[in-house]
C-alpha cells in the first residue's frame, strides 16, 4: 500500500489534485503530468523517431470496465491530449467465447462517461483485421517461423521446459513449408476439431523467456462471433494479433499493465517478421490495485453470475456502472487515478483515497437537502394546527452561485432519533427533555413533554416553540448550542436509503491467506437498508444520478430505482486529516 509519505507528495504537489481543478478534469484542458511514460516519448520526439503521438485503449469486451480500467484510459487518453495526438478504443475481440455486444455497449458508455468525449483517433474491432492477421501467419510460415503442431495443451506445457530447464522441440516443429501452408489452410476450412492443433511461431525453446519458447499463435474454436458469425472458426493469439492491431492503426505507444513485460519480447518479434507498415513501442506501467476490493474480471463475473452482488452496477462493485450508479463523478474516479500515480511498481491504494476526492468535490458542488432516515414524530403545541411557512435556507453555504430554496414549516415534524436521548450522555448538545435546540433554519424549540407506545418506545415528542426566534438569535440573549435538521410531516416523501461499505473485509484482496477464498472475506454488513425515511418533499423531483448532501448525514445519489437513494459517501473524511499531517 501506499506510504502516508507517498499519498501526501501526491496530494500536494500534483497540480490537477489540488481543490478547484477537479470540475476540470473532463474537459479539454486536462493533461496527463510528468512521468516516465512521458520522458519516453519526449526522447522519441526529441530524437525524430515519431513525429505524432498516437495512443489506444484495447479491452476485451468479456466483462464490465472497472476502477483499474480507468488507470489505462487515463493514461492513453490523457497523454494523447497532452501530445495533441489520437486516442483509439479498440475492442480486443479475438476471443468469441467469452465475448458479448454487452460488454462492447457498456465500455462505450463507459469510455464517453469517464472522458467525456468519443475516442479522438476512432473506434476499431480486433476482429476487422482478422484476414491482416491470417495473411500475416501464412507469410510467417512462407518463411520458416510459424508450423502447425498436433501437441495437445498439456504435452506443449510439458514440452515448454520451465524457468530452470530449456524447452524441447515439437515433433512437428519441422514439418516443410509446404505442408505447415495446407494445414493451416485446412484449419481455416474447418477440417480439425477444436483444440486438435495449433499455429505456432518457431522462435527458440531454449530462450530464458518463456513467452519466446514457440509461442501458439492461433488456435481452432467454433464459437459464434458477435461481429463475423460463424465466418471464422481460428482465431489469432492475444499476443499475435494486438502487435498487428497496434501497427495497422499507426499506434506509436502501446502503454499496457506491467504484466505484460515479458511479453514485450514477442510483441517485438510479430512487428519485425511481418509485413506491417508501422513499428509501435510497447511500454508497461504498474496495475491499479486498490483496498477492499477486486478487480479480476474472473472474480467479478463470479459475484455476479453467483449473485453474490445485485449485479455488474451493484453499486457496491468497482465497476464503472457500479461507481457511476453510486454517484461517484468522473472528474473524482479521475483524480483519484491521477493521485494514485504513475509507476513502474505495483502498490496498494486506499480505497479511502477514492471516498476523500469525491467527498471534496460533492462538498462544494452537490446541493444540500434535509432527510431524516430514522423519523420520530416531533410536536410543536404552541404552534398553530392550520400553519404552513416558509423558510428560506441556502442550498449550499459554500457556493452563493448555489442560491437558496424555501422549505415548508408545520406543527408536526420528523426528526431523526437520534437526536434526542431522554437520559442524555455528557456533552450532548442534542435534544432532552427541558432542553432546547434550533430547527435548522427556523425556530429553537424545548422539549416539554413525551409520548410514549406500550413498550415505552418513543412515538412523539412534544415541544413548544420560541416563534420571536425565526431564523434568527432569542430576544433574551440566551445561548443555545444544538442544531438538528428536520423535515415537515405533512409534506416529507418516503424513500428507502442504500448504505456501502467495502464488499470484502480483507484489505488487500489480492494476497487472500493460504486455505482460504477470497469469497470469505465478503463482508456481511456491505449494504444497509434504511426504509421509511422522510425526506424534503423537493426531493421529489430528483432524477436519476443527481447527487445531494443530506444534510449532516452524508452525500447521496437518486438512483434508477423509485424512492431509492445510494449513499455515495459519508461526510466524516478522517483520510483528510492524514493527508494533512
Amino acid at each position: 500500500m501506499l506510504s502516508l509519505e507517498e499519498i501526501t507528495e501526491m496530494v500536494y504537489y500534483i497540480p490537477y489534485m489540488r481543490r478547484g481543478h477537479t470540475a476540470a478534469l473532463t474537459g479539454g484542458n486536462f493533461m496527463a503530468d510528468k512521468n516516465f511514460l512521458t520522458d519516453i516519448i519526449d526522447a522519441d520526439l526529441a530524437e525524430g523517431k515519431i513525429r505524432e503521438i498516437h495512443t489506444r485503449f484495447p479491452p476485451e469486451p468479456n466483462g464490465y470496465l472497472h476502477i483499474g480500467s480507468a488507470k489505462a484510459i487515463f493514461i492513453n487518453w490523457s497523454i494523447a491530449k497532452k501530445y495533441n495526438g489520437l486516442f483509439n478504443l479498440r475492442y480486443d475481440d479475438t476471443n468469441p467465447v467469452k465475448e458479448d455486444t454487452e460488454y462492447v455497449d457498456s465500455i462505450w458508455e463507459d469510455i464517453k462517461w469517464l472522458t467525456g468525449e468519443e475516442p479522438s483517433g476512432g473506434v476499431y474491432y480486433g476482429s476487422d483485421y482478422f484476414e491482416t492477421c491470417f495473411a500475416c501467419a501464412v507469410q510467417l510460415i512462407r518463411d520458416g517461423k510459424a508450423y502447425v503442431d498436433d501437441l495437445t495443451q498439456e504435452e506443449m506445457r510439458a514440452y515448454r521446459g520451465s524457468l530452470t530447464e530449456p524447452g524441447k522441440p515439437s515433433p512437428y516443429r519441422d514439418r516443410s513449408v509446404e505442408e505447415n501452408l495446407r494445414l493451416f489452410q485446412d484449419m481455416r476450412d474447418g477440417k480439425f476439431a477444436d483444440g486438435s492443433k495449433t499455429l505456432r511461431a518457431k522462435i527458440d525453446m531454449a530462450s530464458p523467456n518463456m513467452n519466446l519458447r514457440d509461442p501458439a499463435i492461433y488456435r481452432i474454436v467454433r464459437a459464434h462471433h458477435h461481429r463475423q458469425g460463424d465466418k471464422w472458426c481460428i482465431y489469432p493469439l492475444y499476443d499475435f494479433a494486438h502487435p498487428i492491431q497496434d501497427a495497422l492503426e499507426g499506434i506509436t505507444h502501446s502503454m499496457c499493465s506491467i504484466e505484460f513485460e515479458n511479453h514485450r519480447p514477442l510483441y517485438e518479434w510479430v512487428v519485425d517478421n511481418c509485413p506491417l507498415p508501422h513499428h509501435p513501442k510497447q511500454r508497461e506501467f504498474a496495475r491499479l490495485n486498490v483496498t477492499h476490493t477486486v478487480m479480476s474480471k474472473r472474480y467479478l463475473r463470479q459475484l455476479v453470475f453467483e449473485k453474490h452482488v445485485e449485479g455488474w452496477d451493484d453499486p457496491r462493485m468497482p465497476t464503472l456502472c457500479a461507481l457511476r450508479r453510486r454517484g461517484y463523478t468522473p472528474s473524482a474516479i479521475l483524480d483519484f487515478v491521477q493521485r494514485a500515480g504513475i509507476a513502474k511498481a505495483n502498490s496498494l491504494v486506499d480505497i479511502k483515497l477514492l471516498e476523500h476526492c469525491i467527498r471534496e468535490e460533492l462538498n462544494d458542488t452537490a446541493l444540500r437537502r434535509m432527510a431524516v432516515t430514522e423519523p420520530v414524530k416531533l410536536v410543536i403545541t404552541n404552534y398553530p394546527e392550520d400553519k404552513c411557512e416558509e423558510f428560506e435556507v441556502p442550498n449550499n453555504p459554500r457556493s452563493e452561485e448555489a442560491g437558496s430554496r424555501k422549505v415548508l414549516f408545520t406543527r408536526e415534524l420528523y426528526i431523526e432519533k437520534s437526536d434526542f436521548a431522554e437520559v442524555p450522555p455528557p456533552k450532548f448538545q442534542r435534544l432532552k427533555p427541558d432542553g432546547e435546540v434550533r430547527l435548522m433554519g427556523a425556530y429553537i424549540v424545548k422539549c416539554n413533554e413525551l409520548v410514549k407506545d406500550e413498550n415505552g418506545e418513543i412515538v412523539e415528542i412534544r415541544c413548544t416553540a420560541d416563534l420571536e426566534t425565526g431564523n434568527g438569535m432569542p430576544v433574551d440573549g440566551r445561548k443555545v448550542k444544538g442544531t438538528i435538521h428536520w423535515v415537515s410531516a405533512a409534506h416529507a416523501i418516503d424513500a428507502d436509503l442504500y448504505l456501502y461499505d467495502n464488499l470484502f473485509t480483507l484489505e488487500n484482496v489480492n494476497d487472500v491467506p493460504e486455505g482460504t477464498d477470497y469469497l470469505d472475506y465478503l463482508n456481511p454488513d456491505s449494504l444497509k437498508k434504511l426504509t421509511g425515511c422522510k425526506l424534503e418533499p423537493s426531493l421529489a423531483d430528483a432524477k436519476e444520478g443527481d447527487r445531494f448532501q443530506f444534510v449532516r448525514m452524508g452525500y447521496y445519489c437518486k438512483d434508477r430505482e423509485s424512492g431509492r437513494f445510494n449513499r455515495i459517501v459519508t461526510l466524516k473524511d478522517s483520510f483528510a486529516k492524514t493527508l494533512k499531517k
